[in-house]
């Protein structure tokens, strides 16, 4: 058939660039030390940062809810899916985000990428011009994509470029979009300066802090409790598949800012309810954030990003200047990368290889996530096997 015909030479095409993506199975619970495809690998490439997704609270905190609730909400929040467990988690993050929000409000979405669209399109409608960093997340990207408004890219970083645009807009509404933690560099937006920014040209500032959630700030609550941030301006998005470790995402913002998005996001209006089970194991998530248990894994994970950087020595492939869990290694071309990962699996490490369109071509890299879970001693062997792989390539 013609049609798949076109799609197979699709494909071939993809193969031919080295950019046809695979999956692998896990076997075991996400965990530093996993099986996968039947063979026992030490993992550095899932976001548990924090190594909750197989706490053995949590795993508890699920079936108790699955008990109360059931399995399904078997509707949309709007109709009959709002359980007692939503409204819990979503008061719960208000209390949390108060610090940072003036006359806070949550409100709970099924995935991070379903809240972005809705933050964009609700917030960005035919009036509204949205800022978007060059650098931001797909998820961002698309919901700046189906906003009405008309969208405006920024250089990576650059608030210079930013406040010319903003100076230059008459849009009565401004939003400015930005990750926190840019997922392929581990890097951190100027979120101070940005935000600096938007209460001087009356902008909303929209946070997608899907790899700052969890990890950054002294009680976890990411990148506004590292900056020290708090505004009305503000619209936060934290995700909870990540360090919180088990599915989901909120959006915090001003009251009024979460009545619209209730009232407005399409992806939060026509979507079934998560599973309410889930908001009820991500309330004992929280707890374990917040508490000591969550001060000292990030504490811990602190330790082990230092050991890696310190450790590797590596002369043609680099290292990302990262602060956070992730510490992408630049290889360079597909092929190199592939090689590189293949490598690695060969030795019973599992690092993906990040390609093109994910990253600029020219610059594919192996991306190494660390997680509180992870030892020193693997850390080491990581280390160890990246040094040795890079000593042929610098020959």
């Amino acid at each position: 058939m013609e049609l798949l015909a076109r799609l197979e030479q699709e494909l071939r095409q993809l193969d031919a660039q080295q950019l046809r993506r695979r999956r692998r199975n896990a076997d075991t619970p996400c965990a530093p030390h996993v099986t996968v495809d039947g063979r026992p690998m030490l993992a550095f490439c899932s976001n548990d940062y924090l190594g909750l997704a197989a706490h053995p609270l949590l795993a508890e905190a699920l079936a108790e809810g699955a008990r109360r609730y059931g399995a399904g909400s078997g509707g949309s929040h709007l109709i009959s899916g709002h359980s007692r467990a939503h409204a819990l988690l979503e008061e719960r993050f208000a209390e949390l985000l108060a610090p940072h929000l003036e006359a806070p409000r949550a409100l709970y979405f099924c995935t991070g990428y379903m809240a972005n669209l809705g933050v964009l399109t609700a917030l960005g409608g035919a009036d509204a011009e949205l800022f978007c960093e060059e650098l931001n997340h797909a998820s961002l990207i698309d919901g700046a994509r189906l906003a009405r408004g008309t969208a405006r890219i920024y250089r990576h970083g650059d608030t210079a470029q930013l406040e010319q645009l903003l100076a230059a807009s008459t849009a009565p509404t401004k939003v400015v979009v930005t990750d926190s933690v840019f997922s392929m560099d581990g890097d951190l937006a100027p979120l101070p300066a940005l935000l600096a920014l938007c209460e001087r040209y009356g902008a909303w500032l929209v946070v997608d802090d899907a790899h700052g959630f969890g990890v950054l700030g002294e009680h976890g609550r990411g990148a506004l409790e590292h900056f020290g941030l708090r505004s009305p301006h503000l619209v936060y998005i934290g995700t909870l598949g990540k360090a919180a470790g088990v599915g989901g995402a909120f959006v915090a913002a001003h009251a009024t800012v979460i009545e619209t998005l209730i009232q407005r996001a399409r992806s939060y209006i026509y979507t079934t309810a998560a599973p309410p089970a889930l908001a009820h194991a991500l309330l004992t998530s929280i707890e374990l954030i917040a508490g000591a248990e969550g001060r000292a894994r990030r504490a811990h994970l602190r330790g082990l990003i230092a050991q890696l950087q310190a450790a590797l020595r590596l002369r043609h492939w680099w290292l990302l200047p990262s602060p956070t869990a992730i510490q992408p290694v630049v290889v360079g071309a597909n092929q190199a990368a592939l090689d590189a990962a293949a490598a690695l699996h060969a030795q019973g490490i599992w690092v993906p290889a990040i390609r093109p369109p994910t990253v600029a071509p020219g610059s594919a890299r192996l991306r190494v996530t660390l997680s509180a879970a992870h030892g020193a001693a693997d850390v080491a062997r990581l280390a160890d096997v990246l040094n040795a792989l890079e000593q042929p390539e610098a020959a």
